[in-house]
C-alpha cells in the first residue's frame, strides 16, 4: 500500500452505512466477517503509520536546545495529507467490499 493507492481508494472518508447482508456474504457470519476487516485494518494502520513515520523523518531536524522549537513546514505538509486519507477501517471495510481480502477458517479447513 502506498500514498497514491490511498488517495485514490473509494473509501469512505465519512461514516456510511453497509448493507450488513453485503458485509457478511463472504463468510455467512457477521462477527467472522468484522474480525477479518478488523485485523486487515490492523495491518493497514501499521502500513501508514510506517510509511508516515519515514516521511517525516526524511524531513527531521535534530537539536540540542530545548528552547528552540522549529516548525518544519515540510513535515506539517504530509501530517496534513495522511490526516485527511480515508481512516484504516474503511480502507478495509471498502477492500472487504470489493472482495479484495484474501481469507480462510483453518478451523473449517482441517
Amino acid at each position: 500500500m502506498n500514498m497514491n493507492d490511498l488517495k485514490n481508494s473509494k473509501a469512505a472518508v465519512s461514516t456510511t452505512t453497509i448493507n450488513k447482508n453485503e458485509f457478511d456474504a463472504g463468510t455467512g457470519n457477521i462477527y467472522e466477517a468484522i474480525s477479518i476487516v478488523s485485523k486487515r485494518a490492523i495491518q493497514i494502520n501499521s502500513d501508514i503509520k510506517k510509511e508516515l513515520l519515514e516521511k517525516l523523518e526524511e524531513f527531521a531536524t535534530y537539536n540540542d536546545s530545548l528552547d528552540e522549537i522549529f516548525e518544519n513546514k515540510e513535515q506539517i505538509e504530509v501530517s496534513k495529507f495522511y490526516e485527511k486519507l480515508p481512516k484504516p477501517h474503511a480502507l478495509a471495510v471498502t477492500e472487504w467490499l470489493e472482495d479484495r481480502i484474501y481469507h480462510r477458517n483453518t478451523a473449517k479447513d482441517s
